[in-house]
Order: structure tokens, then sequence, then C-alpha cells
């Protein structure tokens, strides 16, 4: 029975080409984009799975008011694994550093270097093929590299036992070679060193251990523990008393679950590449959505197809088929049909994902290997199918077989009220998307455009490592003698995204119970000046004051914080970190963190350590001040690579997760409404042939085409129209949402809607005007003729 209708399915697709090309591209493409979506939502959602222990393994935050931070006190790990049984196993993690390594003639300056405790191998599962296991981060100036990393110093020779040199001083030996780190982990590195290496040259050897927050901490917990929320209440509860047994700083300490941390919301010192929840949600829906439409283009186009198949029908009735056969007998085609574009689909995704993963910025594969990942497809595709189907399939096997053999067929029942709720739900997931891709790329171009309270074109910057901080006055000078460079200042860290901070500042009048981290830029004399800063009250720093160099200046939203006004803060005694001075200048607040996030409080204290050389480069001027930099550097720091960047890349380079998510959206905005059209075209058709002989009277009556295209495209004008009023409530709350992630963020008015809205009826005046145009001009003889 089976082979018998998808044998009658196949010659239906055969028979009626365009019909079956439309459908199947039509169906393929909405399939293909669902797939390459999911594909980008399963990887988000699959971050850090992989480890043996994923279950077991958490990460401690840490609260400090309004300051949530990724990183915990430098004591606790090795506290809580004495004290707490259920703590198996701790490691700890330093920040992100930048250390140039050297093997022969080869040498690199690496971006991607962690510091961690021996347990690194124990708790985490990251494949070592080269190395023992047990004693790879044990050995004091031993060295953990990955493949990548392997192949780049040392070729094709075997890397266990080579030494490398560590920022020109001293050498590390290749202890064991890491597999890369797959895409989907939420550390990326390509160096693991000994915490003890950097124990060794700890700056503050005497300070205390519980009050430095400058480390991860990722703590493996008892298999036999249960993770439910009061047992880990109850262990947050126990960490908190260990830690306030040894320190009095407030601190509301979080537990991340290793597999959630990538889309758990972004903390000060977060690594780099975090995701978003967000945004896998938004994704999923409009896969969803996609899919859904595309469904609905397949209903309409086997609904516009009726009428040639009417009186087929109605025969087969009559021969005595069951209207349950008949079903049957729709469904297997629709089945046939959609496991027909499931193939197209295939080649599509494989055609396209190497364009999606550069849109995406991501590394996305078929998991060719994967059972479930065929299942998966297979189910979606008898899904869609049997959807896609079941309304045609319903509709057609209800024709009356009498009316239909005397040609009736506009009579049979056609259920208008669906069909038209059909067209509604496309245009409405249409006109948001429309919305959606506005709304993103005018926060986008806010973003890009946004004054950040400095000027950021044309700033220039290289770090101060090797001998240049210590050759600063002979690099001082020399950078002052070329007007190419002798606009420069010296800062601590980059105002993109800072993450220095402190809580202990002390002023007059401070209330005892205030717990705030203060964010830190340690700045030099002309700061205010490269950057182009405004002042409120007051002055910078300056060489003609010694005393400077235990002073501060802060901005206007940490005076908000110690209740002052610009006019009277200046002069006012201040206290941080140990050092005792005074307020001497008031700065205008400006973004030295992504826009996501608020102004928080700054204070700006002398430079006594280097950190970047900022250079503020004449128009037209960049290349050459370039090559003087590179030649200062090569004179005083011979040893180092010259390495440069630009401030507002790195701005830039900040919402690159925005940028990808607009691509992809705007993308799949696109393909959406393509596919509404392909449905809303199969809808016009199927009204031009219902109403073919109206037409031909109509036009022996004397109305013109354009009265005949008015009549067909009017019902559609109404449709679009109910489609615009649920719309435009839907994406105000969508579009309102997603901007309330950010702290600074456009308005969306009502242009936006009123555009969004204007696009789609014109989108469905022209899609309906080829079938409303081609009716309306065909000769009334040959509608009349069966009068």
């Amino acid at each position: 029975m089976f082979k018998t209708y998808f044998k009658l399915a196949y010659r239906n697709v055969i028979r009626d080409k365009a019909y079956s090309i439309i459908n199947i591209s039509g169906l393929a493409i909405g399939l293909a984009s669902s797939i390459l979506i999911l594909l980008w939502v399963q990887n988000e959602l699959s971050y850090d799975k992989f480890h043996k222990n994923a279950g077991q393994i958490y990460r401690i935050s840490g609260d400090f008011g309004d300051y949530k931070a990724a990183v915990n006190a430098e004591a606790m790990p090795a506290g809580l694994k004495a004290q707490i049984p259920v703590v198996e196993n701790t490691v700890r993690f330093s920040k992100i550093s930048t250390v140039l390594f050297e093997a022969g003639k080869r040498k690199f300056e690496e971006k991607r270097v962690f510091y961690a405790d021996p347990s690194f191998m124990d708790v985490f599962s990251f494949p070592l093929v080269q190395g023992d296991r047990a004693t790879a981060l044990k050995q004091e100036n031993g060295v953990l590299i990955t493949q990548e990393m392997a192949a780049k110093y040392f070729g094709n020779q075997n890397p266990i036992g080579k030494i490398l040199r560590k920022d020109n001083r001293e050498y590390v030996m290749v202890t064991g070679v890491l597999a890369n780190v797959p895409a989907n982990s939420d550390l990326q590195f390509d160096f693991i060193l000994p915490m003890v290496i950097l124990q060794k040259t700890d700056k503050y050897p005497d300070n205390n251990k519980w009050e430095d927050f400058n480390f991860y901490t990722y703590i493996q917990l008892a298999q036999s523990f249960d993770p439910s929320t009061a047992n880990l209440s109850r262990l947050v509860k126990q960490m908190t008393q260990l830690f306030q047994s040894h320190s009095s700083m407030e601190v509301v300490f979080q537990l991340q679950p290793l597999t959630k941390i990538h889309l758990a919301p972004a903390r000060l010192g977060d690594f780099p590449g975090h995701g978003n929840a967000q945004y896998v949600n938004i994704f999923f829906i409009v896969a969803i959505l996609i899919l859904i439409v595309a469904c609905i283009n397949f209903m309409n186009l086997a609904t516009a197809r009726s009428a040639r198949r009417a009186k087929e029908i109605g025969l087969r009735k009559v021969a005595g088929a069951m209207r349950g056969q008949l079903i049957l007998q729709f469904l297997s085609e629709a089945v046939f049909i959609s496991f027909l574009s499931l193939f197209l689909t295939l080649a599509v995704v494989w055609l396209f994902l190497p364009a999606f993963n550069e849109i995406a910025d991501r590394k996305l594969s078929i998991p060719y290997s994967d059972v479930r990942f065929w299942l998966s497809l297979l189910g979606i595709a008898l899904l869609a199918g049997l959807v896609s189907g079941s309304y045609p399939a319903l509709f057609l096997s209800g024709f009356n077989p009498v009316k239909v053999l005397k040609g009736n067929v506009r009579s049979m029942g056609s259920n208008l009220l669906f069909r038209n709720a059909l067209v509604v739900i496309q245009f409405t997931t249409s006109i948001i998307l429309l919305i959606g891709t506005a709304v993103i790329y005018n926060q986008l171009k806010f973003i890009k455009d946004r004054n950040p309270g400095f000027e950021k074109a044309n700033l220039l910057y290289m770090p101060t490592k090797g001998e240049l901080w210590n050759k600063q006055q002979t690099l001082k000078n020399e950078l002052k003698q070329n007007p190419l460079t002798s606009d420069f200042a010296i800062t601590s860290d980059l105002p993109t995204n800072l993450l220095s901070g402190n809580g202990s500042a002390n002023w007059e009048g401070k209330d005892p119970n205030l717990q705030i981290v203060y964010q830190l830029m340690d700045v030099n004399e002309d700061f205010i000046d490269v950057f182009k800063l405004k002042l409120v009250n007051g002055r910078s720093f300056s060489r003609s004051f010694p005393a400077d160099s235990n002073n501060f200046m802060v901005n206007e939203k940490m005076l908000s914080i110690m209740g002052l006004n610009a006019a009277t803060a200046v002069g006012k005694a201040f206290e941080f970190t140990g050092y005792k001075g005074t307020i001497i200048g008031v700065v205008k607040d400006f973004n030295f963190k992504p826009v996501q996030q608020a102004i928080e409080p700054l204070i700006l204290r002398y430079n006594k350590d280097g950190g970047f050389l900022v250079v503020r480069t004449l128009p037209g001027k960049t290349d050459a001040t370039i090559q003087a930099l590179s030649k200062i550097s090569q004179q005083l720091n011979p040893a180092y690579p010259f390495k440069f960047d630009f401030i507002d890349q790195d701005m830039a380079n900040l919402y690159k997760g925005e940028q990808n998510m607009g691509n992809i959206f705007n993308l799949f905005a696109l393909l959406g409404i393509f596919i509404s059209c392909l449905g809303l075209y199969g809808l016009s058709a199927f009204m031009a042939e219902q109403r073919t002989k109206e037409i031909g009277v109509r036009k022996v009556l004397g109305a013109s085409v354009l009265n005949l295209v008015y009549l067909l495209s009017s019902g559609i004008t109404r449709l679009i129209l109910v489609a615009i009023v649920i719309s435009i409530p839907l994406s105000y709350y969508a579009v309102n949402s997603w901007l309330a992630g950010f702290a600074y963020h456009i308005n969306v008015g009502w242009v936006v809607y009123f555009t969004a809205s204007l696009a789609a009826l014109g989108i469905a005046w022209l899609t309906v005007s080829y079938e409303s145009i081609k009716a309306a001009i065909v000769n009334p003889i040959k509608s009349l003729r069966a009068e």
C-alpha cells in the first residue's frame, strides 16, 4: 500500500515540476536554516560537557555589592579542601597572561597563558597526548603546551624535554603535550605553567591571601554529593563561614556549575568568548519560527494546487476510496516531499556551513558519526511532512465527489479562516523579524558611533614590557623628540574593558557599611590630554607637583558614591590601597567598560609601574607613527617583538558577539521573509485559480486590469494589516527585552514599526501582483469556454 502511495507521490512530483521545485526548495531552505541555527544552539549548550567529571565541577565566584566578579580568594581552595569533606579537589587559575616564549630562532608573544595548580590534570579531562598525567604539572620549571604550539615551536620533533625561554629570563621544560583545546571549552589556552612560578614572583608576599581576589577557583565535589539547591546553599554557607574566620570583607559567594558558566550572566574578569543565554533562546525561537513558516508555505502551496486534483479525488471516492485512505495518501506525499527536501537540505547545509561559521565566528561541523543527529534529522523531516501535509490531507480528502465532478470546486468547504490564519502567522513572524533586524542594526550602529567620553580614534598603543619600563626616561625622551610620537600617555590599563579594582577606599564621612569595589587606573600627567577627557573641576597630575604621586583623581560617579559634588571634592583627604593623599581633580564620566554595563566609580592614581604606552597619532600619519614606535622599541627593547594595536579596534572587538548575533539574525530574517513570500505566492495562485471564471465574467462586463488586481490583492492586504496589529506589541516586548541588557541603548520610535509594516505590505503586494496580473490579463474566452 505504502509503495503505491509513494509511487503516486513520485508521479505527482514529476508531473508538476514548477510546483514541486517551489515546494521542495521552500521546505529545504526552512529546514536548512533551522538546522544551521540548531547546530549553533547545540554548540552553545555543549560548553565544557566533555569533561569526565563535568557534573561535579563548580567555579567559586564572589559578589561585592553590585560588583560581581569571577574570581575568588587565593587561600580559600586549600581551606575548603582541608575543612569541608565534600570538596574532593580544587584547582586555581591565574588570570590570563601574555608571555614571550623562545625556542631557537622561533620567538612569539603568546596571549593565552595560564598558571595553574598541579591538580588541574585531575579536575579537568583535557586529553594529554604526550607526557605523564600524574607528574606533568608538578615539575616547578615545567610547562604544558598544546599540539598546535608543539608544531609551532618544534615542528615534527618530539617536544617532551625541550626547553623554552620565558620572557628572556628563566627557562622552562616541556613536560606534557595536551590535545588542542576544544572550541566549546570556556577555558581557552595554549600554555599551562605551574602556579609555583607565579608565587615565586609575587610582588606582595606578605599580603593577606584571604583578601587577594586575583585567582579563578574550581572545586570538584564528591560523586555522592546531591547538587540540590538546598545542599548547594548549605555548602555556600560553609564557605562563607570559613572565609569570615579569616577576613572581615563582606563577600557573597556563588557556586557556578562548570557546564553553565558559558551562558551565565557575564562577571567581571570572565574569560573572553563568553556566551549569552538570551541569544540562545532568541535563535532557538527563530529556528522554530522559520520551520513553522516553511510548513505553512507547504500547506498553502498544496492547497493552491487542490483544484487541479479535485476530479482525481472525486473519481477515487466514486471508485470506493475511503477518506482515511486519501488522508494517508496525501500525508505520504507530504512526507515524501519532506524527505526529498531533507536531501536537498543536507546539501545546502554542507555547502553553506563554512560561510555560516564565518558569520557566526564558530567552528561548527556536521556530526556525521552521531547517530542521534541523524535520527533527529529524520524526526524533524517526518514531523515537518506530517505537520505541513495535515491540513491539505484533511481539506482535500473532504471534497464531495458529486460536487467535484460537477466542477464546483470553490464550495468544497475550504477552511478559509484556517488558511487566512496561516498567512497571518507567517507575516506576523516576518514583521517581527524585520523589526528585530532594524533594531539590532541601529543598536550596533549606536555602539559603533557612540562617544565613550573620550576620543577613541587615532589612539595607538603598545605594552611597556621587557626593558622599556626599565629605560622609561630614555623612552620618554625618544618619544618627545619625534613629532609623530610626542603626544603620548602611559597607563596601567586600557579604558576598554577595565578589570582592575579594589574596595579599600576611605574618606571622611564614609559609611562604614559601604561595600563597593572601586575601579582603578594608574595614569600619568598626559592621560587627560591624550584621551581628550574633560575635567569637571580641579586639575590633572602635573610634573610641577611631586606630591601628586600620592594624590588622586576621581570620576563623577565616584563623587556620587562619596556624597560630594565637584566643587567641594577637590582638596578632600582620600586614602586608597594604603596611599594617603588628596583629590586633585574630577573627571567627567567616561565609559571604560562595554556599554552593557553602567559607568562605575573610578579612581585615577599616579602611574609608577608602566603598563601601556598610548600615542595619539596625527591624521594621516598612522603608518609613519607605527614605524617610529617600531624603531624605538627595537632600539630599547630588542629582546621583545614589537606589538601594537588600536583602542577603537579593541572597543569594536568587545561587541563581536553582538555583531555576530546581528549578522545571523539578519540572514535568517531574510530567509524567513523569502519563505513567507513563497507561501503568499501559493495563496495568491490558489485565489486566482478559484476565481478564474469570476474574473472572466468581470472582464466581459468591463472591469479593468487594475480593478481585478485590487480585487485579488485586497483580501491579502487585510490579512497583512491583521499581522501588523499582532506583531507590533510582540516585537515591542521582544526588542525592549533585548535592549534592557545594555546600560546605554537606542530608543525604538514608531518609525521602525511603521517602516517594517510598510515593507511587509510592499513585499506582500509585489508577491501577489504577479499571479493577480497574470489572472487579470487572461482572455475571458478561455476562462468561460466551459460555461
